[in-house]
């Protein structure tokens, strides 16, 4: 016996320890964080961070001395042949004949004693090849100082995306993190309902089979216990739901086994904060602001980039190199020839006439900029509304807590006062039902109620990009 139980322990350890590892268990804070480290969303803007700073190396650069290598490698399937006076060589046998021999004058019908005529000759070898490197250096570009101030710009920008990802990620996991409790408490609450309903149509039923009741009274119940046990269902259903998108917005698996230690109404008390209605609302601080106004100096840096187009450049380079010629390929022998040659230069490009292309591009430069400076004073106004607004509804559901909690204490007296009365006799099955279904949607708006404090707190402070952790 005690072996059998040794064996199945052996065989289901490694499921066991599967299962385990499959299981988390998260707090708010530490769902929160762990979603900053592992959203897929989070982790692209942090990409994007990467990526900008890499622009901004890759623009630097441009200015920076550039290095390049040259190989080439050239070989005359047939040679290009020239003409030139037979005047200018000695008009003897010995030329003649290098002529014929070497630049085949003979396939032709050219006279080459004849000083008037012109002689057929191929110049240099059938083979050359080239090594050389150039150093080249920007000297001055409008453009290039414009296109360092931009790289700056984009790296502001990608770091402010990521501040925006993040605080929506937070808004996110604290949303999911509320209706993963919201749907487990609403299911205990059903449990619990269904269960006392069970019992009270047990009670109710047996009063009737005595002849002391009505049939009335008893399908009363049951019409309202079978609600209940419809609402169980589709919040069992809600819930893994719940579970589900609180795992994508975590970024772990769909199915992943989460357990969350915090209860709905202890988070709710730690959500309300006075002093948070009482926050100064600078609209300068807030995420969205910083990002119109970036968006505003990328805008000015592109009118001024139109306008260095305007300006001369001016760069510099070195050459150096050596060539090699022959007529078979003997480039890798040390008897090979190799002529070294080294250049100096310094090119100036001064834009003189452009039909008037770099006047529009500069005018419509120009509208964006006036586009982008109307953006900023909107976002600004529309910022100083959403802030009020989420001040509002905020203080609203700390209000409406405070309110249905009250509704709640009210709704269990008198739901409790009808049961009394309605198994003594005196109130009516339909006297019951009612304060049952009171109840029943006094503890739904309870829980709401609890799930808006938080939430309502994690949209103002993402409004505010203020950010206290707990």
């Amino acid at each position: 016996m005690y072996k059998k139980i040794i064996i199945t322990l052996v065989v289901l350890l490694p499921f066991l320890g599967l299962s385990q590892e499959n299981t988390q268990s998260f707090s708010l804070q530490e769902a929160i964080d762990f979603a900053l480290q592992n959203n897929r969303t989070s982790k692209n803007a942090e990409r994007d961070i990467e990526a900008a700073k890499q622009r901004k190396w890759e623009t630097t650069a441009t200015g920076l001395p550039q290095i390049n290598g040259k190989i080439e490698y050239q070989n005359w399937l047939k040679q290009q042949v020239s003409l030139l006076p037979a005047a200018a060589f000695d008009n003897t046998q010995s030329v003649i004949d290098v002529v014929n021999d070497y630049f085949d004058a003979n396939q032709t019908n050219f006279d080459v004693n004849s000083p008037d005529g012109f002689i057929p000759v191929r110049f240099g070898t059938k083979q050359t090849m080239n090594a050389s490197v150039t150093v080249s250096q920007l000297i001055f570009d409008g453009s290039y100082l414009v296109g360092l101030q931009s790289a700056k710009v984009y790296l502001e920008i990608s770091e402010n995306a990521k501040v925006k990802t993040d605080l929506e990620v937070r808004k996110a996991v604290i949303n999911a993190y509320g209706n993963v409790l919201l749907a487990e408490e609403s299911v205990q609450i059903l449990q619990r309902n269904k269960e006392v309903l069970q019992k009270n149509l047990n009670d109710l039923t047996k009063i009737y089979e005595n002849g002391l009741e009505e049939e009335e009274s008893v399908e009363q119940l049951q019409i309202t216990l079978s609600s209940v046990e419809s609402s169980l269902k589709n919040t069992e259903r809600l819930k893994t739901l719940a579970y589900q998108m609180f795992n994508i917005t975590l970024g772990i698996d769909l199915n992943n086994n989460s357990v969350l230690t915090d209860n709905l109404e202890t988070l709710t008390q730690e959500n309300i904060s006075l002093t948070l209605l009482e926050a100064d609302a600078n609209v300068e601080n807030t995420i969205d602001y910083q990002i119109a106004e970036n968006d505003k100096v990328s805008k000015e840096l592109l009118l001024k980039l139109e306008k260095s187009k305007a300006l001369p450049s001016l760069s510099a380079f070195v050459n150096a190199g050596y060539s090699g010629n022959a007529d078979n390929f003997d480039f890798l022998k040390k008897e090979q020839q190799w002529f070294g040659s080294s250049l100096l230069g310094v090119s100036m490009n001064i834009p003189i006439f452009s039909s008037l292309g770099r006047s529009a591009s500069t005018q419509r430069a120009k509208i964006n900029l006036e586009k982008a400076e109307d953006d900023l004073l909107e976002t600004q106004q529309k910022l100083q509304l959403q802030i009020s607004s989420a001040k509002s509804n905020y203080q609203f559901a700390i209000e409406d807590y405070d309110n249905k909690k009250q509704n709640l204490k009210l709704a269990e007296r008198i739901e409790a006062k009808n049961q009394t009365k309605f198994f003594e006799g005196i109130a009516s099955s339909f006297d019951l039902r009612q304060a049952q279904t009171q109840l029943y949607t006094a503890q739904q708006e309870f829980l709401q109620a609890m799930l808006d404090v938080i939430t309502k707190k994690a949209e103002l402070e993402t409004i505010l990009n203020s950010i206290n952790k707990q």
